[in-house]
């Protein structure tokens, strides 16, 4: 592979550089791959991306070298990138919006290996939310089967509420389940979550906890409930992980949930991930489409 290639993508000039560069050590991935995995999923990934403030996880020295979050558009960026406000506590912020595929492969280019965004769209604004998330977490003694019986238990509760649930990876050790919403009030979606996390754990505390100490999580599954925070991220559906082996944040069936025995069974690499895109399309299309009513408590 060239060290540097320049290409045209839907009609911008992108130079990527560096392609050779080993990102992944343990397994000798290198920066070239990671372009092309991201300009490959780019179909599936871009509809859960375009309009939400982004946030990265940036590794120029690659995995096993320290990485930082960046939240400002990187220097250099070009102009045509879309970018959107963010206020915060400390004022408006311009966010980066990955809208299209040349933005995605100019942040991937600029070592942008993981993507994060919020629960909200710029059009929505930050005090209305579209989705809501859980990530489950699994405590030590506990692992990626645990909280596959904990996401089928919560996609009970909230079809009860009129709302579907979508199970994801994390690309890490847990799993995080979304449910679309018509945009509803930051406060509310954060109450209805932390009320949904607080009776699992009332109800199963043998195997649930909703707090996040460390004494408490021995043997259970933490309910996170805090990224609907409007402040906070979730990996973003199809982004890269910064794990030892190149993992990926990927999209399950609830059939793939319901017979998990294993947490490899639930591990998937860039190419697998490919191939289920290419096999299956995106199995959190639903996110997309079936709205719900938050419900009011």
């Amino acid at each position: 592979m060239p060290e540097r290639q320049v290409t045209e993508v839907d009609g911008r000039r992108l130079v990527l550089s560096h392609l050779d560069k080993v990102l992944w050590p343990a397994t000798g991935w290198t920066k070239g791959e990671a372009l092309y995995y991201y300009a490959q999923v780019a179909p599936a990934m871009l509809p859960h991306l375009r309009g939400r403030p982004a946030t990265f996880l940036r590794f120029p020295q690659g995995i096993g070298e320290e990485g930082f979050f960046a939240k400002n558009p990187p220097p250099g960026l070009p102009a045509w990138v879309r970018t959107v406000t963010d206020p915060s506590h400390e004022g408006p912020k311009e966010r980066v919006a990955v809208d299209d595929l040349a933005t995605l492969m100019t942040v991937a280019n600029g070592y942008a290996l993981e993507l994060h965004v919020p629960q909200w769209t710029a059009d929505s604004g930050p005090d209305h939310h579209d989705r809501l998330v859980v990530d489950l977490d699994p405590g030590p003694g506990t692992d990626l089967t645990d909280c596959c019986r904990v996401a089928m238990l919560i996609r009970e509760l909230l079809a009860a509420d009129g709302l579907t649930a979508h199970p994801k990876t994390s690309g890490a050790k847990g799993l995080h389940l979304y449910a679309a919403l018509r945009p509803a009030p930051a406060r509310e979606v954060g109450a209805y979550a932390k009320a949904l996390a607080e009776r699992l754990a009332r109800e199963l505390p043998g195997l649930v906890v909703a707090r996040m100490t460390k004494a408490l999580r021995r043997e259970r599954v933490l309910v996170d409930w805090s990224q609907n925070a409007t402040a906070k991220t979730t990996a973003a559906p199809y982004t890269l992980r910064a794990t030892a082996v190149p993992g990926v944040s990927a999209p399950l069936s609830w059939a793939e949930v319901e017979g998990c025995e294993s947490p490899e069974q639930l591990a998937f690499t860039p190419d697998q991930v490919l191939e289920r895109v290419a096999d299956r399309g995106d199995l959190l299309a639903g996110l997309l489409t079936d709205a719900g009513e938050l419900p009011h408590s």
